[in-house]
C-alpha cells in the first residue's frame, strides 16, 4: 500500500493477520494498540508506509514477528530479543511460576542456558529476595539477558559457562533450565520460526535428551539436598526426563502440564 493509507485500510487489507499486522503498525507509528483504533482514519507518511512494508514483507518472508520487532512478552514483562537468543514462550512460564512456588525465602536459583534471560529475569522480578544466577555459553546471548535484567531492574548474576563449568563449588537451593531438547533431523527446525532461531538452542544435535543428561548428572555437587531440579522438555519426553532424574536419586518425582495439557516440565527433589 502507498504513502496516504490509512491505519484502518492497512488492518481492513493487510496479508497478514489482524494480531500480527497490530504489533507492527504499532511498532512503526509507535501507537498503543487502543491508539490504532481511536486513529483508525490516520493517513500514513511515506516514510511510515515504506517502512511498514519492508517489515510486513520480512514476515510473508516468514521471519518471526518478535525478531522483525526486537522484542516479546513474557510473564508480564517484554523483553529485548535477537536471533541470537530463542524467543520466550508462553509453555516456558510453567518454569517460573514452579520456580516461585518451590524457591524457599532468600532462596539461591540457577538458570541453566540462560538464552534472553526471559526466565531468570521473571523470577527475581517477582522475588527480590532470591539470589538468581544465569548461565549460558554464549556471549552474545548474555549480553541480551544483562540489558533485559537491567530494563526490568532485576538482580542477577549472569556467568558465561558450559553447563556446571564456571561454577566451582556453588551451590543452590533450586535449579532450572530450558535446554536443547529436540532431536536432530527433526522436521520442525526447518518450519515456522524455528528456521530463524539459533540452532544449538534448539537441539543437542542428537537424541534430544543429552543437555537433560548433562543437567540431572551434574546435580550432585551443585543442588542442595532438599533441592528442586525443573527442566522443560518436548511433548514426548516425560517419561524419559523422569526416569532418568529417578536413576539419579531423585524423589518426588513428577511432571507438570502447560496450559495446552501438554507434560512441558519434569523434576524432583534431591
Amino acid at each position: 500500500m502507498q504513502a496516504g493509507t490509512s491505519i484502518g485500510a492497512w488492518l481492513r487489507n493487510s496479508p497478514l493477520g489482524q494480531l500480527e499486522i497490530r504489533i507492527l503498525l504499532s511498532h512503526v507509528l509507535g501507537l498503543t494498540r487502543m491508539q490504532l483504533i481511536t486513529q483508525s482514519e490516520r493517513l500514513l507518511s511515506a516514510e511510515e508506509s515504506d517502512s511498514l512494508a519492508v517489515l510486513v514483507q520480512r514476515r510473508i518472508d516468514g521471519e518471526p514477528i518478535a525478531y522483525i520487532v526486537g522484542s516479546r512478552e513474557f510473564y508480564g514483562l517484554s523483553f529485548d530479543v535477537t536471533p541470537d537468543v530463542l524467543i520466550p514462550r508462553p509453555e516456558t512460564e510453567l518454569l517460573v511460576e514452579l520456580a516461585l512456588q518451590y524457591l524457599p525465602p532468600n532462596g539461591r536459583l540457577l538458570d541453566m542456558g540462560t538464552g534472553s534471560g526471559a526466565i531468570a529475569v521473571a523470577i527475581a522480578a517477582n522475588r527480590p529476595d532470591a539470589q538468581v544466577t544465569a548461565l549460558d555459553c554464549s556471549a552474545a546471548a548474555l549480553a541480551i539477558a544483562q540489558r533485559n535484567a537491567e530494563k526490568h531492574h532485576a538482580a542477577v548474576e549472569f556467568l558465561q559457562s558450559d553447563w556446571f563449568g564456571a561454577l566451582g563449588q556453588r551451590q543452590f537451593d533450586l535449579i532450572v533450565s530450558n535446554p536443547p531438547y529436540i532431536v536432530a533431523g527433526d522436521r520442525h527446525l526447518s518450519q515456522g520460526d524455528l528456521r530463524f532461531e539459533p540452532v544449538d538452542a534448539l537441539t543437542d544435535h542428537g537424541d534430544g535428551l543429552s543437555a537433560l543428561r548433562q543437567i540431572v548428572g551434574g546435580t550432585g555437587d551443585h543442588l542442595s539436598i532438599g533441592g528442586w531440579l525443573f527442566m522443560e522438555h518436548g511433548y514426548d519426553q516425560a517419561a524419559a526426563v523422569c526416569e532418568l532424574a529417578a536413576t539419579h536419586g531423585f524423589v518426588n518425582v513428577q511432571s507438570w502440564k502447560d496450559l495446552a495439557g501438554i507434560e512441558r516440565v519434569s523434576g524432583g527433589r534431591r
